[in-house]
């Protein structure tokens, strides 16, 4: 199993928000928390935006989930 990490623009390009509304919900727990890359660098597990979309779908559309 490969492991991708996204760095900021590619989390805000594929959750469709804002970066201050990540780290909002970063802070509020609500949205996937990264992974230290560097001293000044973090990136977020592919995997877990992926799953924190598929959560929000299955949240907003619960019968098609079904």
């Amino acid at each position: 199993m490969q492991t991708h990490i996204l760095r900021l623009p590619s989390v805000m390009a594929r959750a469709g928000l804002s970066r201050s509304s990540i780290y909002l919900g970063m802070q509020n727990g609500t949205f996937p928390k990264p992974i230290a890359l560097g001293a000044r660098a973090v990136g977020w597990l592919e995997s877990e935006i992926e799953q924190w979309l598929a959560d929000r779908i299955k949240q907003s559309r619960p019968e098609v989930c079904a």
